[in-house]
Order: structure tokens, then C-alpha cells, then sequence
């Protein structure tokens, strides 16, 4: 090798490198010179003294990085093959290039930095400490060159523990072997790192003042930075005696520097990292020395002076570390205190909280909500929380929270301190109203928890706040809603104040009526407040749900003096018809386009009465006939209510009846109360609409054509009609029951019998009523079915051709597209005679489902043995199944199949259920794979085409929706056929087990799930049991993860486990093994999956080898399988003489078999392998006499001496 050759090859390199890193060069010219680089650096024989030369100090930044890259290269992937002189040769080079090779530490370019303590730790990774012994002592004599060497040495020492022992990413043995020598050597190296963080920052302090010293100073500087940011990578794992070492002297270092601006948010990181470890309650205990007056002090002076400039960029990040520090700090101290150990509560936990409260009182959202989980844990605490510091702190706890509740900060507005603070932390509006609500969650949690500790404080402010809400006048602020002139938008100042004031009542007001006892509770200053929300007036649709919200979280007190109770239920009864244009009731449309507030409104005060009734019925039973009276007046009037806020009330009274306790009088009530629903329902005009799908498509008005969408369709009046009726059969369905006391069920006369189990029968008191509906209720779902048909779709008008499609708000959920924050309360509720028509049939598709799905639970036998059920579901339920889109079929296996199926006693199971689920699951197994082949096809084909990349597009919707009903789907195999036994079986099993190995299989899902009664009898039927079993088995490969990952682990081994006793065609067994090693394939680079997946393979091959001989054939067909191991493997498992060995290991060595199929990320699949050889082993297991020297090795005692400097 000449050195003409490498100066030449290095003037081609520098102008390929020039060429690839111009801006101006061409696509294919770029590409060339890319090329040749690429070749270069895979064949040349003489990379090592090009990349040295390249390498030097006068070449260009850009071309000296690539010298280093070409030399990093060599290391990676020829290091294996080098001959010994040339390693030694690269690595004194290497060293010397440190030593001299480099500009000054403020000059070079951090990427030469970078690129060089990356050659150094590859090479470290493949010789230390065995033919290396003296890496450290090099690293250190580099150290004391200067600041430029000593910034190196520590980048190379982050970068080794990074690799080893963060990022893992060596072989297992290099891994242990240089991670034991670096916690030998730990004590040095923690040394090093401080002496010269000490020193370095000596220096700079020493120098900073003086211009003339400026640039000495800033190097000392950046030593300082480099060494936190290298003992950030240690103190997460070395042993803690080495961080609290010397009386913690590194802790009080990092203290001290907290108020050096140029080096605080490195030293509160380390602090952050220190302060967090896990590990004995032993060896933490040092760490309370952060309590101490000088660390507290420096903390507390760090914070005020990172606060005192007004919002700087550096100081708040420098904040929002300081403040996880004081977190963790808090879980450090309830960690210690009180778990058996002599640690005391501090002498200065009282400054402790309260710097800790100045956090929670910063204008800054994101620095309030850090600190909860902390304010949690020390009011669970069950020492500090008697604490008379903490109980002080518990009403200025919730003073703080009164004003973080208040929702203002929105990065777009103005209007708030904590705004500014926002544009740095959220990326929109959307992005902080989503934080800002699990925020707020957060705070009742912890709120609840300061009041079981303090109750009447949190009464009293929350009484207070409630009558200054009371009193202070509206102010809609700038944003008018569009509801009306004048009113409150969901950004206005008093809603935002009224909403947090309702919350932080709510959250305080419950938990004291669990904390306190009865005779405690101070009922007649809740009564008083009662008096003045209920007498409180207002027009303003967002502040009167407020309102109402305060009514229900008064309303316990009103089971003290029930003579309230009228008032109450007047308050509610007024919201319910709330409308904010009175005019509009007596205008003859059935629905003005109310907006969402209005909507709420109105529903909300019907929840309320639900929730009433629901929690309090005793207490509401004496006012029934008043009730009942109230509700017959309001629907009377057919156009004042919606059909739902109808039924919601039909559905209070429904309740209550059940408190009567006797069968005969409920029964009459519910044949009363469903009158009017009975009439309109078995009338001959609705039995005809019901069961002709054209002449329901004309009723509902979805064959016209509206010349102005503004106006009211004719046909409103007919839609509402059927609403009312199936709303009202849902409504008594879910709530009519028997008494929950068996003596008061058999009083009532409720009881009808035992089945053969001892089980007792009741009957339901609305069973008579509902039945004799059904008839009617299914000709409606079966007409319903029938409208996607390619002909009925056809007859829908102009206006309605997309009737049936989706509404817009069902799509953004499953595209995940965020709402707009002020379209939810501004906007009419249906903005179109289309959306209006959408969500008729949307609603009245899924109630019709509803019925269906409570009428096993609410009518039980009375229901399992109607006539024929099962053919008449067939007919009705299951016809026309294959025009029914996904996102119709996924909520009909939800909310009717699903509960059908979980609450049908085994006794009607061959009756019903099989007949059933048998053609249901066929039919979805052959829907699903046309599905998933379409969209595999598809995105073979995208590989080929430019695909239109817009994320709403429908493929993409078609595609998740066929997502979400194969999840919906499987959920439904498993649960019909599954029985997850979880832990309880887990536990049993394996303390009946004998030897490890079973403990050890036990330990995995799939073993402890066994087939249901259900499973069983539809495994019996051949084509069921087929169904099933391809469905499950074919599913792995589809791709969503999800679903994969719970078919494979709670679903395919119970069902093949069933069907193992019989003869299974060897073509079918091949089968099953190749679809999960296909599953592996597509879903082999997610970890869960992996996991899951080899483990089922595992169990196939094992179970089934010994009987099959196609399964080898099989595996010989993994790529990269060694034949020899699968020999050897093969052998073991077939001679049941041999002892076994242990699960995990074998699991191991077939997990390598098929490696070869395990499929990876793009990222992965293209990457050049890096092979890291093993060195002789460091731990020799011989005789103690023999461990004369560790680091000679047999091939002779020169490779110790290989790198000596």
C-alpha cells in the first residue's frame, strides 16, 4: 500500500463526500457519489489508513466526520477478521487522535466529538477489560492533558454505560463481563467524575468574572456540563453507596450547583435521577439528607431565582425539573417513613410543603398538575397524614385547587397567566383541553383524599364558593354563544368559574357524606345551600346544568328532611322542558334545532331524576302519584318532550315501581304506563310500516325529496312515533326488576320455581307487557336489516340517499380525529334533515339491539323460552347479513349477542344458543377473511402505486372499521367459549404441582384458560368447531396486533386442546403450526405478540410432534434453520426416557429454531448485522487454586499485552 494510493482514493472520497453533502448536486450524481462512499467503506482493504488521513485536523468538519465514520465502520464489522498489529495500530491511533487529533473543546464540532468516543467504545466493547486491561488508566492519563481530552473521556464513559447497560445492546456474556469490571472499578470512576466536576467548576467560578479569562472559563464550563451529564448515566443503576458516599457529598455538590445557571438543569437532573432510585428502604436513607437545612435551602433559592425572571425558556425547564425533584423527594419520604425503618418526619417538612405548594400555586398548568400524584400519596400516607404540618396544609391544598379548577390557560388566548406557559407545553387548544380534563380528574382524587382527612373545611369553602356563584353577576365575556344574545359560551368567564365551583362542590360534598358520620353531618347548612340553588333562576343553558349538577351533589341531604323533596323534583321538572326561545313550545315542529347546551340541559335534569330514583327510590316512593300525575300531564303533550327525555321519565317511574314489591301492583302500573306504546304499537297501520321495508321507508319520510332542508320534514311526527315506542320498550326492560331480597321476592309474589340446579326463577312484572310487543319489535329489526338491500337503498330520496351511512361524529371517533372544543355546545344538535334522518336510523338500529340484549338478564326463562326464538333471531336479527355494513354490525354482536349469550342459563343452551351461534360464527369467519384479503391485497398493491395519503380517506375508514369488528368478534368467540380462571387457577395449579416444570407452565395465560359449558357444546358440532378453529387459528395473520396478541393468548390453545383427543388429519395440523408461525411472520416485531406467538408454537409442536411427523417437515422449511439443532431438539422431545429439561430452556432453544420466521420492523430488516465475539470467559468456574491470573487466557500470554499503550 502506497502512499500515493491513499492520497488519491482520499482526494476521490473528499469529492464524493463534497457531492453528497452540496445542496445544489443532482438526485443521480448524489447518488453516485453515495454509492461509491458505501463501496468504499464495504471493500476497500485500506479504510483504516484512508480514514486516518481523512481523519486530520486540516480537512473540513464534514469531511473528517467521515473519516471517523469510516474507521467506526472498520471496527464494527471488520474488527473480527483484523489482523492483531493492525488493531493495535487503529487503536493507537485512535488514542492519538484524542490526545492531539482534535480541535479545542470550544472549537471542534460536537458531531467529531461524538463520532470519536464512539470508535473508542467499540472498541472497548470488543476487547475490555480481557485484552485491554488498562482502558481506564489510558482514559485517565488523556484526562489530565486538558479540558478538551477530559470532554472526551467522558463522552466515551457515558456512551459504555449507555450501550451496556441502558441500551443492552452486546452479547449477554460481553454485556456481564464489562459491566462487572465497571462496578469493580465504580469506586474510581464515581471519583474521577467528581474531582473533575469539582475542579472544573472551581475553575470556572474562579474565572467567570474576568473578561480577559472568558474563554477558560467556558471550557471549565463545558467539563462540567459533560461530567452531570456522564454521572446522569451512572446514578440510574450503580450501586446507591457510591451516590451517597462521603457523607453524600455528590448530593451536596449537585445541591450547591443548583443555583449556577450554566450547570443547574444538568445538576437537578442528576439530582431528579439520585432522588428517584428504587432499592432497599436500607440504602436509601442517606437520601433524607436532602431534607437538611442546606440542601433545602439551596433548592428552595434555585426555584425563587428560576421564578423571578419572568417566563425564560431554560429557567422553566429548569423549574419543571426542581419540581419532579420535590416529587420524588415525597414518595422517597413516605417510601422510608413508617416502614419499619428509624426515620423520622423531618424538622423541615413544614418548608418542604410548603415550597411544594408554591409549585402547585404557579401560573404554570403543567408544574400545578406534577405535583398531585405527590399531594396524593402524602394525604394517604398513614403517618404524615395525622400530621399537624400536612392537616394545616389541607385548606390551602384546596384554596390552590379552587383556582386550579378554574379551566383557563388555552395556548391561544390571553386571558390568564398560565397562557404563556401553555404555548410552551401544548401544541394546540385541543392538545390542552385533553390534558386539562384528566388534570382536573386528577384533582378530585386528591381532593377527596385531603377531605376524608379534613371534611368540614372542604364543606365549608365549598359552601362559601357556591354562594358567592350565586350572587356574582353573569359576564359572558367577549364570545357571545350562539344559543342566544347575552349567554354564556363554554369560554366565558362565569361559566368557566361556575364549572370549576360545581366540580370541586361535587368532589367534596360526596366524600363528606362517606367520611362523616351521621349525627357529624352538618345538615342544616346543606339544607340552607339547597334552599338557595334550588331558588336560583337562570336562562343560561351552560350555568343551569352547573346548577343542576349542585342539586344532585346536595340532594343527600335531603334524606334528612324529606319535605325538600317536592322542591326538588319542581327544580328538575322545570329543567326538563328548559328551552331558551319560550315561543318555541307551542310553535308545531317537533324539535326546533335545539343546540347541544340546550339538549344537555334538558337530559342532564332527566339523569337527575333517573339518579334519584335510581339511589334514593325509599325516599321518592311516598311522592309517587304526584310524580306519576307530572309525567302523564307532560306526555300528553306530544310535541314538549323529545321521545328519549319521554322515556327517561317513564323510566324514573319504573324505578320507583319497583319499590311497590308486589308483583300484581307493578304489573298493573307497567300495563298502564305502556298503554299508549301498546296501542300505536300493534296498531294495524304500524304493524304494516313495521314489516314492509318500502312502506317504512315512505312513514319515515326517507323516500322524499326536501326542496329546503331549513324546514321541518313532514314525516318527523311518524319517526318520533316508533322512537317513543322502542325507547319506552328499552326503558322498562333495563329498569323493571324483582326485589333483590329473595324473602321480599317470594312475598311479592315473584317467585315462580327452582331450575334443576337450586337456582330460583323469578318473574319480571313487565315480561307480559313486552312480550306481547316482540312479535313486532322483530319484524322491525328484520325490515331495518332489510334496508341495505341493493334495492331499498335505491328507493331513498334524493335528499336521503346517504341515510344509512355513518354519522360524521361515529367516523372522527373511529378516526380519532379530536372534536372542535366549541362546536360541542354551540352547534344545533342535528345541523341537517340528512343528519337528522342518520341519526334516526343509527339509534333506532341500536335500541332495537338493546331490547334484545337486556331481555335475557330482565325476563330470563320467560324470554329463553319463547316459541322458536332461535329461528325467529335467525330470520329477523341475522337476515341479510352481508349488505349490513361493519359499523352496523359491530354494535349488534356488542350490545345484543354478547349479553344474550353471558346471561343464558346452560339450560337453554342446545335449545338456543348453539342453534344460534352456530351459522352466526360461520357466516363471520367467511365475512372477516374476504375482508382482511381485500384490504392484504390492497396494500400490495399501494406498495406499487403512490397512495393517496389523506388520513380521513374511506380505505382508511373501511380499514379500521374492519379492525374494530374483528376485535368485536373474537371478544365474542372468546367469551363464549373461554373461561378465564386468571389468578386463583395460576396459583392452585402450581401449588399442586410437583416439579418446577409445571410451575413453570402454569405461569404462562394460555394454560390457565379452559373451555365454558358453551365452548363445549359448540365444539361438538363439526362445522361450528371448524368455524371456530379457523377463524382463530387464520386471525394471527391478519394484521392488527391487538386482536393477535388476545386470540393467541387466551383463545387458540383452549380450542386445539379440545379437539386433540380426536384424529386430526395431518394436513390440518401442518396447518394450524404454519398459521402461527405465519402470525410471527407479520406480527413478529411487536414484543407481546412474539412472545405469545412462540409460546403457542411451542405448545403445537410440543403436544403434537410425538403424533406428527409433518411438524418437522414443517420446521426444515424455516429459513436460516440449523438442521443439526432441530436434530437435537427433535431427539430430546421423542425420547420421553430422557430427563427433561427445564421449560424456559427449551422454549429458548426452539425460539432460535424458528427464529428464521419472526418477522421485524422495516427498520430492522435491512441492517447490517454487528457480531461482537465472546472473549474468554472473566469468571472461570475452576478450583480456587488455579485463579492465578483471570486475564490469561490458553492461547499464550500475548493477548493481555495486545493493547498496552
Amino acid at each position: 500500500m502506497s502512499a500515493e494510493q491513499v492520497s488519491s482514493l482520499c482526494e476521490q472520497l473528499v469529492k464524493a463526500v463534497t457531492v453528497i453533502m452540496d445542496p445544489a448536486s443532482t438526485q443521480r450524481y448524489r447518488l453516485e457519489a453515495l454509492k461509491f462512499c458505501e463501496e468504499f467503506k464495504e471493500k476497500c482493504p485500506i479504510c483504516v489508513p484512508c480514514g486516518l488521513k481523512l481523519a486530520e485536523k486540516t480537512q473540513t468538519a464534514i469531511v473528517r466526520h467521515f473519516g471517523l465514520q469510516i474507521l467506526e465502520h472498520v471496527v464494527k464489522f471488520r474488527w473480527n477478521n483484523m489482523p492483531r498489529l493492525e488493531k493495535v495500530y487503529l487503536k493507537n491511533n485512535v488514542m492519538g487522535l484524542i490526545s492531539s487529533g482534535t480541535l479545542s473543546i470550544l472549537e471542534e464540532e460536537s458531531h467529531i466529538k461524538d463520532v470519536l468516543s464512539r470508535i473508542v467504545v467499540e472498541m472497548i466493547k470488543r476487547e475490555w477489560p480481557q485484552h485491554w486491561p488498562d482502558m481506564l488508566k489510558e482514559l485517565d492519563t488523556l484526562s489530565k492533558q486538558g479540558e478538551t481530552q477530559t470532554e472526551l473521556v467522558m463522552f466515551i464513559l457515558l456512551r459504555l454505560a449507555e450501550d451496556v447497560v441502558t441500551f443492552q445492546t452486546l452479547p449477554t456474556q460481553r454485556r456481564r463481563d464489562i459491566q462487572q469490571t465497571l462496578t469493580q472499578n465504580m469506586e474510581k470512576i464515581f471519583s474521577f467524575l467528581l474531582t473533575a466536576l469539582q475542579q472544573n467548576v472551581n475553575k470556572y467560578r474562579r474565572m467567570k468574572a474576568d473578561l480577559a479569562q472568558e474563554p477558560k472559563a467556558q471550557a471549565n464550563c463545558r467539563v462540567g456540563i459533560a461530567a452531570l451529564n456522564t454521572l446522569a448515566g451512572y446514578i440510574d443503576w450503580v450501586a446507591l453507596s457510591h451516590i451517597t458516599a462521603d457523607n453524600c457529598k455528590l448530593l451536596e455538590t449537585l445541591c450547591l450547583l443548583l443555583n449556577e445557571p450554566e450547570l443547574q438543569i444538568g445538576a437537578a437532573e442528576c439530582l431528579l435521577i439520585a432522588v428517584s432510585r428504587k432499592g432497599k428502604l436500607e440504602d436509601r436513607k442517606p437520601l433524607m439528607v436532602l431534607f437538611g437545612d442546606v440542601a433545602m435551602h439551596y433548592i428552595l433559592t434555585a426555584a425563587q431565582t428560576a421564578d423571578g425572571g419572568g417566563l425564560v425558556e431554560k429557567h422553566y425547564v429548569f423549574l419543571k425539573r426542581l419540581c419532579q425533584v420535590l416529587c420524588a423527594l415525597g414518595s422517597q419520604l413516605c417510601a422510608l417513613l413508617g416502614s419499619d425503618s428509624d426515620v423520622e418526619t423531618p424538622a423541615n417538612f413544614g418548608k418542604y410543603l410548603d415550597s411544594f405548594l408554591a409549585f402547585t400555586t404557579h401560573p404554570s398548568q403543567f408544574l400545578r398538575s406534577s405535583t398531585q400524584i405527590t399531594w396524593g400519596a402524602l394525604f394517604r400516607h398513614e403517618i404524615l397524614s395525622r400530621d399537624p404540618l400536612l392537616l394545616a396544609m389541607i385548606p390551602k391544598y384546596l384554596r390552590a385547587s379552587m383556582t386550579n379548577l378554574v379551566k383557563v390557560g388555552f395556548p391561544s388566548k390571553t386571558d390568564s397567566a398560565s397562557c404563556e406557559y401553555s404555548r410552551f407545553d401544548f401544541d394546540s387548544d385541543e392538545d390542552f383541553n385533553a390534558f386539562f380534563n384528566s388534570f382536573r380528574a386528577q384533582q378530585g382524587e386528591v381532593m377527596r383524599m385531603a377531605c376524608r382527612l379534613d371534611p368540614r373545611t372542604g364543606f365549608q369553602m365549598a359552601g362559601e364558593w357556591l354562594r358567592y356563584q350565586l350572587t356574582a353577576p353573569v359576564d359572558p365575556g367577549p364570545m357571545n354563544s350562539k344559543t342566544g344574545e347575552g349567554l354564556c359560551s363554554v369560554f366565558s368567564p362565569s361559566f368557566v368559574q361556575w364549572d370549576a365551583m360545581t366540580f370541586f362542590s361535587e368532589s367534596v360534598i360526596s366524600q363528606m357524606f362517606r367520611t362523616l358520620d351521621k349525627d357529624e353531618i352538618p345538615v342544616n347548612d346543606g339544607i340552607d345551600l339547597l334552599q338557595l340553588v334550588l331558588n336560583f333562576e337562570t336562562k343560561d343553558p351552560l350555568i343551569l346544568s352547573c346548577v343542576l349538577t349542585n342539586v344532585s351533589a346536595l340532594f343527600p341531604f335531603v334524606t334528612y328532611r324529606p319535605e325538600y323533596l317536592q322542591q326538588v323534583l319542581s327544580k328538575l321538572f322545570a329543567s326538563v322542558t328548559f328551552e331558551v326561545v319560550e315561543e318555541s313550545k307551542f310553535v308545531m315542529s317537533v324539535q326546533a334545532p335545539r343546540t347541544r347546551a340546550v339538549k344537555n340541559v334538558r337530559r342532564h335534569a332527566c339523569s337527575s331524576i333517573i339518579k334519584m330514583c335510581r339511589d334514593y327510590p325509599q325516599l321518592v316512593l311516598p311522592n309517587f302519584d304526584m310524580l306519576y300525575n307530572h309525567v302523564k300531564q307532560l306526555l300528553s303533550n306530544e310535541l314538549l318532550l323529545t321521545q328519549m327525555e319521554k322515556c327517561a321519565l317513564m323510566e324514573a317511574l319504573v324505578l320507583i315501581s319497583n319499590q311497590f314489591k308486589d308483583y300484581e301492583r307493578q304489573k298493573a302500573f307497567l300495563e298502564e304506563l305502556m298503554a299508549p306504546v301498546a296501542g300505536l304499537w300493534l296498531s294495524p297501520e304500524m304493524q304494516r310500516v313495521l314489516s314492509d321495508p318500502e312502506a317504512f321507508i315512505s312513514y319515515v319520510g326517507a323516500d322524499n325529496k326536501i326542496a329546503d332542508p331549513g324546514l321541518e320534514d313532514p314525516s318527523g311526527l311518524n319517526r318520533s312515533r316508533i322512537s317513543f315506542c322502542v325507547y319506552t320498550i328499552l326503558g322498562v326492560v333495563k329498569r323493571a326488576r324483582w326485589p333483590a331480597a329473595a324473602e321480599e321476592a317470594k312475598a311479592g309474589g315473584f317467585l315462580v320455581g327452582y331450575m334443576p340446579s337450586g337456582t330460583p326463577m323469578y318473574r319480571n312484572p313487565c315480561t307480559e307487557q313486552v312480550l306481547k310487543l316482540l312479535d313486532n319489535l322483530l319484524a322491525l329489526i328484520r325490515t331495518h336489516n332489510n334496508l341495505y338491500t341493493p334495492e331499498m337503498v335505491a328507493r331513498l330520496g334524493e335528499t336521503f340517499a346517504k341515510a344509512l351511512d355513518m354519522l360524521e361524529v361515529e367516523k372522527n371517533a373511529i378516526l380519532g380525529l379530536p372534536q372542535p372544543l366549541l362546536e360541542l355546545y354551540d352547534s344545533p344538535v342535528y345541523k341537517t334533515v340528512l343528519e337528522r334522518m342518520q341519526g334516526f336510523f343509527c339509534t333506532l338500529y341500536d335500541n332495537c339491539f338493546h331490547i334484545l340484549g337486556n331481555a335475557g338478564p330482565s325476563m330470563q326463562q320467560d324470554f329463553y323460552t319463547v316459541d322458536s326464538l332461535a329461528t325467529q333471531l335467525l330470520s329477523s336479527a341475522f337476515i341479510n347479513l352481508n349488505n349490513i355494513p361493519d359499523y352496523r354490525l359491530r354494535p349488534m354482536l356488542r350490545v345484543f349477542v354478547k349479553p344474550l349469550v353471558l346471561s343464558c342459563p346452560p339450560e337453554y343452551y342446545e335449545t338456543l344458543v348453539c342453534p344460534m351461534l352456530g351459522p352466526l360464527f360461520t357466516y363471520l369467519h367467511v365475512r372477516l377473511s374476504q375482508k382482511w384479503q381485500v384490504i392484504n391485497q390492497r396494500s400490495m398493491l399501494c406498495e406499487d402505486d403512490a397512495v393517496d395519503d389523506n388520513p380521513e380517506s374511506q380505505e382508511m375508514l373501511e380499514e379500521q372499521l374492519v379492525r374494530l369488528l374483528t376485535r368485536e368478534v373474537m371478544d365474542l368467540i372468546t367469551v363464549c367459549c373461554v373461561s378465564k380462571k386468571g389468578v386463583e387457577h395460576n396459583t392452585t395449579a402450581a401449588v399442586d404441582a410437583d416439579d418446577d416444570e409445571a410451575m413453570a407452565t402454569e405461569v404462562t395465560p394460555p394454560a390457565s384458560a379452559e373451555l365454558t359449558e358453551l365452548g363445549k357444546c359448540l365444539m361438538k358440532q363439526e362445522d361450528v368447531c371448524t368455524a371456530l378453529l379457523i377463524t382463530a387459528y387464520i386471525s394471527l395473520s391478519w394484521k392488527d396486533t391487538l386482536s393477535c396478541q388476545r386470540t393467541t393468548t387466551q383463545l387458540c390453545w383452549p380450542l386445539l386442546k379440545q379437539v386433540l383427543p380426536g384424529n386430526l388429519l395431518p394436513d390440518a395440523v401442518s396447518w394450524f403450526f404454519i398459521s402461527v408461525l405465519n402470525g410471527l411472520q407479520i406480527h413478529g416485531q411487536h414484543d407481546g405478540c412474539m412472545a405469545a406467538l412462540v409460546h403457542l408454537a411451542f405448545q403445537i409442536y410440543e403436544a403434537l410432534r410425538p403424533r406428527y411427523a409433518e411438524l418437522k417437515a414443517v420446521m426444515e422449511q424455516v429459513p436460516e434453520i440449523q438442521r443439526d439443532s432441530l436434530e437435537q431438539f427433535d431427539s430430546k422431545l421423542l425420547n420421553p426416557t430422557l430427563q427433561k429439561v427445564a421449560d424456559k430452556r427449551r422454549k429458548d432453544h426452539f425460539k432460535r429454531l424458528i427464529a428464521g420466521c419472526i418477522g421485524k420492523s422495516l427498520g430492522e430488516q435491512f441492517r447490517k448485522e454487528v457480531h461482537i465475539r465472546n472473549l474468554p470467559s472473566l469468571f472461570k468456574k475452576v478450583k480456587p487454586s488455579l485463579e492465578a491470573d483471570v486475564l490469561e487466557n490458553e492461547d499464550g500470554e500475548g493477548l493481555t499485552a495486545l493493547f498496552e499503550p
